[in-house]
């Protein structure tokens, strides 16, 4: 969310962001920026459009930096749950063929119906 705000305390405007997600840290951005000018000609305007172009450009730099770093931490976060699942479904399919195994040794040479290959 973007939101330019001013206070009574600080005169300058400041361009501020904040991000909040429920799996990951928030984080919140602000950028400085010169106060309007007082008067009104095409050449302050021009400087005052300028700089909040330029905030909004620093503002949108920080924010991606900050939002690759916490889909590098969901990608790292998604592998590690992928890599428990595997190990518990090796585990477990480790089991199960021993299982067939042991069975298909007890049966060997007996016709078994329940065999399936």
């Amino acid at each position: 969310m973007l939101e330019p705000s001013t206070s009574s305390s600080c005169p300058s405007p400041v361009l501020k962001t904040t991000y909040k997600s429920p799996t990951n840290q928030s984080f919140a951005t602000s950028q400085p920026m010169p106060p309007p000018s007082s008067t009104h000609s095409v050449q302050d305007k021009t400087a005052y459009l300028s700089s909040l172009r330029h905030a909004i450009f620093a503002t949108q730099e920080n924010v991606n930096k900050e939002l690759t770093a916490r889909m590098e931490e969901d990608k790292a976060r998604e592998a590690s749950e992928k890599n428990r699942t595997k190990k518990g479904a090796a585990v477990t399919n480790g089991k199960k063929r021993a299982y067939d195994e042991a069975k298909e040794e007890e049966n060997y040479g007996e016709d078994d119906q329940g065999m399936k290959d």
